[in-house]
């Protein structure tokens, strides 16, 4: 990894929102297939020792990703996304939420707004998580940033096997 990327992941609790901005080594249309396609998805989005397994996904506006966060043991975490605007290659937003195995939502979600940019073929992601509530927002935000750190790592080890192949 190249360790002049930006990595920042602030937390304003007033605000019941995570700001995370990431960099990555590779360019804009490989990193937005990597946010959007389930098959890259599924790649990297949990993290080790867990896996992730998209049970469908339909990334329009007004569709869903339905998927699962899995467990060494075999146990199942569904989450449940809907996509409310796309604007391709630079943004998209969706409602998150858990779920159980038949998509019954746990209400309250977070709103997640993704904006990507490119420069000098490094492209930069944006994510703004707005929880409904500031207790789920403070139940989730420990674990969330070491797992998403995670994540984001698993993605920048993908992002150098994909950009080899292409």
């Amino acid at each position: 990894m190249n360790n002049d990327l930006l990595f920042d992941f602030t937390v304003d609790k007033a605000a019941q929102t995570v700001y995370i901005t990431r960099e990555f080594d590779a360019e804009l249309p490989l990193v937005w297939d990597a946010f959007t396609k389930a098959e890259i998805l599924d790649q990297w989005a949990a993290p080790a020792p867990m896996r992730s397994k998209t049970k469908h996904m339909d990334f329009t506006v007004g569709g869903r990703r339905f998927y699962a966060m899995i467990s060494p043991d075999g146990q199942e975490r569904w989450l449940l996304q809907k996509y409310t605007s796309i604007t391709p290659k630079t943004n998209f937003k969706l409602y998150n939420s858990f779920a159980d195995k038949d998509e019954n939502p746990e209400l309250p979600g977070s709103e997640w707004d993704y904006n990507f940019s490119e420069q000098n073929g490094i492209t930069k992601v944006n994510i703004s998580i707005y929880n409904e509530s500031l207790e789920r927002m403070e139940r989730l935000t420990d674990g969330f940033s070491k797992g998403f750190t995670l994540m984001l790592a698993n993605l920048d080890e993908l992002l150098i096997t994909l950009s080899q192949k292409s």
